[in-house]
């Protein structure tokens, strides 16, 4: 099997269990793929990437509804938010598998890892939801990280800079501010939530270090100095400015150095 052209089946998927399912299975299956050295050529007639199913309504990010974690109802629309996250998290995995030529081996079976990782994510928070009597699609969401996926479409260093250690970085920075307010609510679906997010925290920062460690290595190929070469692409590419507080322990353990730290907190 070609690893490559199956990440672009996945990827078009639009039933997110079998999404989900795929991905995993795909990533069981790692050792035994060929990967080719071209991307799939897509037809003139398929449909837009990503697959993605009906529900939920997809809105502009701030429409999407925002209430409190002390109520039931509250806790739902967050973790459906986290969810609807990790959702796009899967898509962007497979999108760097597939979209990018020239990249060593190590690079596709990374992102694959990560895929497969973004899928259990999303499947422990699914099931969750579940228990709260809701499922993934009972809330409309927005598509903030694939926007910026499709920006860097033909840039593989720019898609490392600004997806895995801008966009999802800032989960980094968010989680345990969630996991705070969740845990002050005490009711046992709420501690059970941040107990997930631990897991999902724990793995998100491999995910982190991954980008760290390719987008690193594609400065090098162009002799580039990754921390100056970094403003020029939140600049080129219209990326968000990030805000304290940064969870700076976890982002040391992503591989930031402490001088890309000062620049966050400078800028």
């Amino acid at each position: 099997m070609e690893l490559r052209q199956h990440a672009l089946q996945v990827l078009g998927l639009t039933n997110p269990e079998q999404k989900s399912a795929e991905t995993l299975a795909m990533q069981a299956l790692s050792a035994t793929y060929s990967i080719a050295d071209k991307a799939p050529v897509r037809a003139a007639e398929a449909p837009p990437l990503p697959g993605h199913p009906q529900r939920p309504l997809l809105v502009r990010h701030n429409e999407v509804a925002q209430r409190s974690p002390a109520s039931l109802e509250g806790r739902a629309i967050l973790i459906h938010a986290i969810a609807h996250i990790e959702f796009n998290a899967i898509n962007l995995a497979l999108d760097a598998i597939w979209r990018f030529d020239g990249m060593p081996r190590d690079y596709y079976l990374d992102w694959l890892r990560v895929a497969a990782e973004e899928a259990q994510h999303f499947n422990l928070l699914r099931a969750h939801l579940r228990t709260l009597g809701r499922d993934y699609g009972d809330y409309p969401a927005h598509q903030g990280l694939w926007t910026m996926c499709e920006k860097t479409e033909h840039d593989v260093l720019a898609r490392m800079a600004l997806v895995p250690r801008t966009m999802e970085a800032r989960g980094l920075d968010a989680t345990p501010l969630i996991q705070r307010k969740l845990r002050q609510v005490g009711a046992p679906d709420a501690l059970a939530a941040a107990d997930i997010l631990d897991v999902i925290l724990r793995e998100e920062v491999g995910h982190v270090a991954i980008g760290n460690h390719w987008y690193r290595w594609l400065c090098l190929q162009s002799h580039l100095d990754p921390q100056e070469h970094y403003p020029s692409l939140v600049q080129q590419y219209q990326a968000p400015r990030l805000k304290p507080p940064f969870n700076e322990t976890a982002r040391r353990q992503a591989g930031f150095s402490e001088a890309e730290l000062q620049w966050l907190l400078q800028n």
